[in-house]
């Protein structure tokens, strides 16, 4: 017994220093841009960060959408992580700012730049497979996310809709612990995040949540995946659920993962060690493949481009 002691400290050893190593790269990845600056507009936050993997491309692309209750104090600074993740698995990434509730936002100009910054994917100058953009957002990112992938069905003068003859057309949408029905979050919240975001209450200005709420736009063209924890205490899976029932029910493609435990916490979902992102580059590997190309491709090392 006493000879098996020196392989299993060792193994023990290895195992810590492997998850000190994790967590350095995952501060290093929240803190370094790791991608070139484009601005869609004159504000400070009209702007995204474009995360290209190493290779001539085409590249699939992500667009990353963050939340944070739609409110200034937050940025896309919270999705690098995932952003990088998805760079060292052969996406590119364009990851998003906007105009947020406190810094010149809230309706209608969140939604004007989120869907110039989505437009704007089309002028970037990099090699993007254009056929093969995926959305996703968390939490209130979650909800813009779905909103995004819907602007084909918007009047053509509301807030955020399609600009030109030929927008991007997303072949998958993600919602993280998505706010997935903004009347229902206004009726959970008294408000709330969402009243801040719109201006008002469905009752005061049901225009607005016409145009705003993802659950008016069901079903979407492109397959649904949304992922909650089913404790989550900051955004209520009943969120996800009410979204999924009536997608499902108008004939969308829809699949819903609940998460139980720890992996289904708030912020765990924006984590690339967690079973939500697992969860989410099972289905994206789906996306990503042109034909005849498979998709398990190796994670490059953190000294490639980024």
């Amino acid at each position: 017994m006493a000879a098996d002691r020196p392989p299993i400290l060792l193994r023990g050893v290895r195992e810590a220093i492997d998850r000190v190593l994790v967590r350095v790269r995952l501060i290093r990845d929240l803190l370094l841009p790791g991608g070139r600056t484009y601005r869609y507009g004159p504000h400070r936050s009209q702007r995204g960060e474009l995360h290209l993997p190493p290779g001539s491309g085409p590249h699939p692309l992500a667009v990353l959408i963050h939340g944070g209750s739609w409110q200034k104090r937050y940025s896309k600074l919270v999705m690098r992580a995932l952003a990088r993740d998805l760079r060292r698995r052969g996406w590119a990434v364009w990851n998003i700012e906007y105009r947020r509730v406190g810094g010149g936002g809230g309706w209608p100009e969140t939604f004007r730049d989120v869907g110039a910054a989505v437009d704007h994917v089309r002028a970037l100058e990099a090699p993007l497979d254009h056929e093969r953009v995926s959305v996703l957002g968390h939490s209130a990112g979650g909800h813009l996310a779905l909103w995004a992938a819907g602007r084909a069905a918007l009047p053509p003068h509301a807030p955020g809709a399609p600009a030109g003859s030929n927008p991007i057309r997303f072949v998958r949408a993600i919602a993280l612990a998505g706010v997935c029905d903004l009347a229902a979050a206004h009726r959970e919240w008294r408000g709330g995040a969402v009243e801040r975001l719109l201006g008002g209450s469905p009752l005061q200005v049901p225009e607005r949540y016409a145009l705003a709420d993802p659950l008016a736009q069901v079903p979407l063209a492109m397959p649904v995946l949304l992922v909650h924890g089913v404790h989550d205490k900051t955004v209520s899976v009943q969120l996800s659920r009410n979204y999924a029932r009536a997608a499902r029910a108008s004939g969308g493609d829809v699949e819903l993962i609940e998460l139980q435990g720890e992996a289904g916490n708030h912020r765990a979902h924006i984590d690339p060690r967690g079973g939500a992102w697992a969860a989410v580059l099972e289905r994206l590997g789906q996306d990503a493949s042109a034909p005849g190309e498979p998709w398990a491709r190796p994670i490059q090392p953190d000294s490639a481009r980024a």
